[in-house]
């Protein structure tokens, strides 16, 4: 059985949203119990990531390391159409992932107890994010 639907984030610009919730309640509306759900971001300039949801200062710490690995506004990049953090909002969701895919045991997804799933917006300016999520299994 094969189950999908499309999810809008609006974000406030560059941070991390925690997704889980929408996530498992689309895996719950497939009624599929055993199998795979599979989540796209449809964007060049956000990524997914499997993160930890307990303690919010991880999260800060990551977007720390990413200014420093990738700083807006770099005198190398060439593209800048959209401003300097243009370029590096692409690097940081190349370097990162459009995609995720998670077990789904008994209806929902199987994630660790410290394990949350999150769009990070990598551009400075509010965005409206699409995400297809597809459930394969029984």
């Amino acid at each position: 059985m094969v189950h999908r639907e499309s999810l809008t984030i609006d974000t406030r610009g560059r941070s991390t949203y925690e997704i889980t919730g929408p996530i498992q309640e689309a895996v719950g509306r497939s009624r599929i119990k055993r199998g795979l759900c599979n989540v796209f971001l449809k964007h060049t300039s956000a990524s997914l990531i499997v993160c930890e949801n307990a303690d919010p200062t991880v999260r800060r710490d990551l977007e720390v390391f990413a200014a420093r690995l990738v700083a807006d506004g770099d005198p190398d990049f060439v593209h800048d159409l959209e401003g300097p953090d243009d370029m590096p909002a692409h690097i940081r969701s190349i370097l990162t992932q459009a995609s995720i895919s998670l077990p789904v045991e008994d209806g929902r997804c199987e994630l660790g107890t410290w394990q949350g799933l999150f769009l990070w917006e990598h551009r400075t300016t509010p965005h409206r994010r699409r995400l297809t999520i597809t459930v394969l299994g029984d």
